[in-house]
């Protein structure tokens, strides 16, 4: 997705009474961010999500310290930009440090995200492990790096986050994200299941939460190039033309330009299971069913 919305397009879309209220109470994060009313309506359509997401899944039971992973790309951006917002609002109470694991990838800008945050002034570890070395040479010429590299990249993540006292590790996966994990999963893994916005890790010792899982793609894309985020392209994963996950990326969109709104019907099926209609005798018993008769 092109991140092609300018501060300049957000300002024109929002006519005379562009001026946001509280933009000088906003966390630095934002002291560069359009000062108009459709900026306005993007952040707080995306705030209300993520507190949304917060709330239905109970994200901040026994929390009080979060490691938020920051790839470079426009959803971690945003991600970390709409938490620093809550928490500057009091609407968070837990303790936010910034990641980036910087994987070897060739010409990798190692300057960007640290510069970046301590021009924010957020809390910070950037940590070196050359995991593309590994994937390169495990992964057969003309496979996807995809799922190798992600491995790598959780396995070291969930290491940072107890070393750093952080009760979860916090990611960037949004409502396509979820989507297309969901379809991957039912077209070549064979099963009904998706990205989880709250899940235990095999170890049972950190949380893996998702706030934005309502969130849209396209409203995060539109966020990001609004803040001006100095994105870092992925020249490992996103490289490779042909992915499964690309296909249905294209699919959905495919689907949503057709019928409009069929992306949030599809998300809200996923919190609305029906065990009994489904296939699977090991989440409803079939067995047990008879008809009553009269005696």
């Amino acid at each position: 997705m092109t991140l092609s919305t300018s501060a300049e397009q957000f300002d024109a879309d929002a006519g005379d009474d562009g001026e946001i209220a509280d933009a000088v109470s906003a966390h630095p994060v934002f002291a560069n961010a359009p000062r108009s009313v459709g900026f306005n309506k993007l952040r707080k359509r995306l705030i209300r999500q993520i507190r949304q997401a917060i709330a239905d899944f109970d994200m901040l039971k026994g929390q009080k310290r979060w490691l938020v992973g920051l790839s470079g790309g426009k959803d971690s951006y945003g991600l970390l930009a709409l938490l620093l917002d809550l928490k500057w609002r009091g609407l968070l109470p837990v303790d936010l440090v910034a990641c980036n694991l910087d994987q070897g990838q060739p010409n990798f800008p190692k300057h960007v995200l640290p510069d970046y945050l301590k021009s924010i002034g957020v809390p910070h570890r950037i940590e070196y492990r050359d995991t593309y070395s590994v994937v390169t040479e495990k992964v057969p010429q003309g496979a996807t790096y995809c799922s190798l590299c992600s491995r790598l990249r959780r396995g070291n993540l969930y290491r940072i986050a107890r070393e750093e006292g952080c009760e979860a590790l916090v990611l960037g996966h949004h409502r396509e994200d979820i989507l297309e994990t969901f379809f991957m999963n039912f077209f070549h893994g064979g099963r009904l299941s998706a990205m989880p916005a709250k899940l235990l890790n095999d170890e049972g010792d950190l949380m893996v939460l998702r706030p934005l899982a309502y969130a849209a793609e396209e409203d995060l894309a539109r966020f990001a190039a609004a803040m001006q985020f100095p994105i870092i392209p992925c020249d490992l994963c996103g490289s490779q033309d042909g992915l499964q996950r690309n296909a249905m990326k294209e699919m959905l969109a495919g689907i949503e330009a057709k019928m409009p709104g069929r992306k949030d019907a599809m998300l809200r099926a996923l919190a609305h299971v029906d065990p009994s209609h489904l296939l699977d005798p090991k989440l409803f018993d079939f067995s047990s069913l008879s008809p009553t008769k009269d005696e």
